[in-house]
């Protein structure tokens, strides 16, 4: 298992030439990683919900589907040490705790990787390592372009033991024993409906050469939830890095991506890779458009939930009642939320009662 522990400050050399990557939009960091690997190893809405019959969306050619595949996976969670993730981490594990025994479930060891450089009051809580965030400036106000260099740091660094990984978020809840559902090298991706390669064929192609293959090639995927073989991953985070930064610094691709600029990156890096996902939609759920928890294994509560006393959605009106986790930026909510009102799918039902039972069964949750 993963200690606490962290990691050492990146070397100047390291995060000159990362600079450099950066600066120039002509300039290929990845051919720095691949020529000088031994020395530089550290260097890389309210949209229609169609409810589909078939949970396994796409499964590539090559995805292995005979026999019981029953390989663990290492849970690695990316956060940062503000309120606001904290308060998400702190429930995210409590019911990763709880889920990880159960019958069904693949569940290895957790890491929450913190990429804010220093260590938190959570250490002793939540299995963490501290890893650095990208130099002062280059994220460019963009906070999430940490998240791939903290897998490329954590990687190179930490002694993982299981084959496979995870990669969360902290407004994740487990919701059902979660198997592993990736198929070899074929990783397990969950398909959001506003990440449209196709639709965006003119943008990708600046990062996606019509050499390299189709635009088809590139998955309608962020890079969580995805459970990814290990191997694959060190291979795909530097190039991740890399594309990242690139379309933060195209001022087209910056504006035509917005906040899910990130999760772009991974699929056309994945694309790049040669990496294909199997597509599962019931990977997760995202209330209140999602209205049935079913067989599915992640709640995602990205979205505010507002509904009127008659169980109404009301989404961008501020509900008579709410749950939205941006009304708790500055610090956690308190215990015992108040129930939705009746009508209120039981999708949202199920994640307010998934939150009360956490933060009643957290010590100190309301001193924080």
């Amino acid at each position: 298992m993963i200690g606490r522990k962290s990691m050492g400050r990146a070397s100047p050399i390291l995060l000159v030439l990362l600079a450099l990557g950066f600066s120039f939009a002509t300039y290929n960091l990845l051919s720095i990683i691949i020529h000088n690997k031994a020395s530089y190893s550290a260097l890389w809405l309210a949209e229609e919900y169609e409810l589909l019959k078939e949970p396994v969306i796409r499964r590539p050619d090559n995805a292995r589907r005979a026999g019981k595949f029953n390989s663990k996976f290492h849970v690695a969670l990316t956060a940062t040490d503000a309120p606001y993730s904290q308060w998400q981490s702190r429930i995210m594990y409590y019911w990763y705790k709880k889920v990880q025994g159960m019958p069904g479930s693949d569940m290895g060891n957790f890491t929450r990787v913190l990429h804010s450089g220093n260590a938190d009051n959570l250490m002793d809580e939540i299995p963490t390592v501290v890893v650095d965030p990208l130099p002062e400036g280059l994220d460019q106000g963009y906070i999430v372009l940490n998240r791939p260099w903290a897998f490329v740091q954590w990687l190179e660094k930490a002694t993982i033991e299981e084959e496979y990984i995870l990669m969360a978020e902290p407004d994740h809840i487990f919701v059902n024993p979660l198997p592993n559902l990736a198929h070899g090298n074929s990783p397990a991706g969950f398909p959001f409906i506003y990440i449209k390669p196709h639709a965006n064929a003119r943008i990708i192609r600046k990062f996606y050469p019509k050499e390299k293959g189709p635009v088809t090639d590139v998955d309608p995927i962020g890079n969580s939830p995805v459970i990814i073989k290990k191997s694959l991953l060190e291979e795909i985070a530097p190039t991740w890095v890399n594309i990242s930064l690139r379309m933060k610094d195209d001022p087209e691709t910056d504006k035509a991506f917005g906040w899910v600029l990130e999760m772009y990156a991974y699929a056309v890096a994945s694309a790049l890779h040669g990496v294909q996902h199997v597509l599962r939609k019931d990977f997760m759920l995202q209330p209140p458009w999602d209205l049935e928890v079913g067989k599915r294994f992640i709640i995602h509560y990205t979205y505010g939930c507002d509904y009127n006393l008659k169980g109404v959605l009301t989404y961008g009106k501020i509900g008579e009642w709410r749950f939205d986790k941006r009304s708790y930026l500055s610090g956690p909510p308190p215990r015992n939320l108040s129930m939705p009102p009746p009508g209120v799918p039981e999708s949202v039902v199920r994640l307010v009662k998934m939150v009360n039972e956490a933060t009643a069964n957290i010590p100190g949750w309301d001193i924080d």
